[in-house]
């Protein structure tokens, strides 16, 4: 949608003047999705977002007692605990669960403590394999079942019985290659709670990735503050504008499917509306492929169809998977999907990642990011063990970690730097909210709705 005269429009219809991701998508040429090149967005109003939603105490107390115990989030990934007796330890604020395949084709999630005198059962944010659940305090013992096993001294203790003393059961659910818990016994199915998501995906299936790199770093923010740096492409053109040339920004699309999922896609190869001048084709190639001059492009074509040429080829050898009917959209543009309250996932392949924010413990004020590196498992073969997190302070740069594309972990170190500085001035007195682009924020905002309506349950 072009747009010349923005005070004629209503509130949220204003778009950046040119052409619309859509029709940068179409003009590729190849048969794309339709979920691709859907449109979905709602003016959902325009008051100040307060600051307060960052620092209040209260207000972090009230989601850990009414907002992580009734959502679904994925603790780990299936391959966390391939095996029977394989399990692994998922922590959310002041929230511990254990979740362990018991069968073949079974997983469970229990309370990670003791039903003796509380203690964890497993340590937090680990993964290991057991036979059974043994306290390290007293030695009460469950089987991997959360049938109850064994209790030194059971005579000194003859109100215990073994149908009331089963480890309590967390939801557990499936999709994608990520295991998913929900502690709220009533909580919709998995399947209704993913909204557009399964249909979406069903076109770049999850459960065929692996994780190849996963980092974990401690961010200087409220886990909100967090994420919503990784929900709009408006903070491209000043802190990412090593990007401009290479990378659409204030056209891109940024969709609301429902109260729990959201979308945005900002295309690779085609300049920032920002740019005054011109920029060649043969630029853009140069800038795509980090300054080297190895490709031509033909008469009449675009350093975006050259690269997505050339990745088809070269990630389809690498990754024994057959790439010929990716679209250069579906290979190289990040196509990024939230899932409410802490999820990230983008669908591509050059950017294959995965991210999630939850708090930092009790702490207001900072928050666990993970970023998973999903790459493709060859056909044929089963995906390989999934490496240990690379843990990262606060002041640890990403480009210490290996394995992690050195242009991204440029880009995950300015937006940290961000990060601080802007969970210090929410502490500022004066002006006490966030004001938000109507379009360009727009998942921020539903985020903060769809937030409210669980703080208000």
């Amino acid at each position: 949608m072009n747009v010349q005269a923005h005070e004629t429009l209503e509130p949220g219809e204003a778009r950046c003047p040119g052409p619309s991701t859509r029709d940068l998508i179409l003009r590729d040429g190849w048969n794309v999705p339709p979920e691709l090149v859907t449109e979905s967005y709602e003016f959902l109003g325009d008051e100040d977002i307060p600051y307060e939603r960052y620092t209040s105490r209260a207000l972090f107390a009230r989601e850990m007692e009414k907002l992580w115990p009734k959502v679904w989030q994925w603790a780990c990934r299936e391959e966390h605990v391939p095996e029977v007796g394989d399990y692994h330890v998922y922590d959310v604020g002041n929230h511990s669960i254990l979740v362990i395949r018991v069968a073949e084709d079974e997983i469970k999630a229990y309370y990670n403590s003791c039903l003796h005198r509380g203690t964890q059962l497993r340590p937090s944010d680990s993964t290991g394999s057991v036979t059974q659940l043994r306290c390290p305090f007293h030695g009460w013992t469950w089987n991997l079942d959360g049938s109850l096993r064994e209790i030194p001294c059971r005579w000194d203790f003859p109100k215990v019985t073994d149908e009331a003393f089963s480890l309590p059961e967390v939801k557990v659910a499936r999709w994608g290659g990520f295991v998913f818990i929900n502690m709220d016994p009533d909580a919709m199915p998995l399947e209704e709670y993913l909204e557009v998501l399964p249909a979406h995906f069903a076109n770049w299936p999850l459960d065929r990735r692996y994780t190849a790199v996963h980092v974990q770093k401690i961010l200087p923010a409220n886990w909100k503050a967090a994420q919503e740096a990784f929900a709009e492409a408006y903070h491209v053109l000043e802190t990412h504008s090593q990007a401009l040339y290479t990378a659409s920004d204030a056209n891109a699309q940024y969709d609301v499917f429902g109260e729990r999922t959201s979308r945005f896609i900002h295309t690779v190869g085609i300049p920032s509306p920002h740019l005054t001048e011109p920029v060649s084709q043969e630029e853009i190639l140069k800038r795509m492929r980090g300054g080297q001059g190895d490709m031509d492009i033909p008469l009449g074509g675009t350093a975006r169809a050259v690269v997505a040429d050339h990745l088809r080829q070269a990630l389809g050898e690498a990754y024994k998977i057959d790439l010929s009917a990716w679209s250069p959209s579906e290979l190289m543009d990040s196509i990024q999907y939230h899932l409410f309250p802490n999820t990230y996932m983008h669908s591509g392949i050059t950017l294959p990642l995965i991210y999630r924010f939850r708090p930092n413990g009790m702490d207001t004020e900072s928050a666990i990011f993970d970023i998973l590196v999903l790459r493709p498992i060859p056909e044929g073969e089963a995906a390989p063990e999934p490496p240990e997190p690379v843990k990262l302070g606060v002041d640890d740069s990403y480009l210490t970690v290996r394995g992690l594309d050195p242009g991204l972990a440029q880009v995950y170190d300015q937006d940290t730097k961000n990060l601080g500085m802007q969970q210090r001035a929410f502490h500022n007195r004066g002006k006490r909210g966030e004001t938000l682009g109507n379009y360009q924020e727009i998942r921020i905002r539903r985020m903060h709705k769809t937030l409210d309506t669980y703080l208000r349950a």
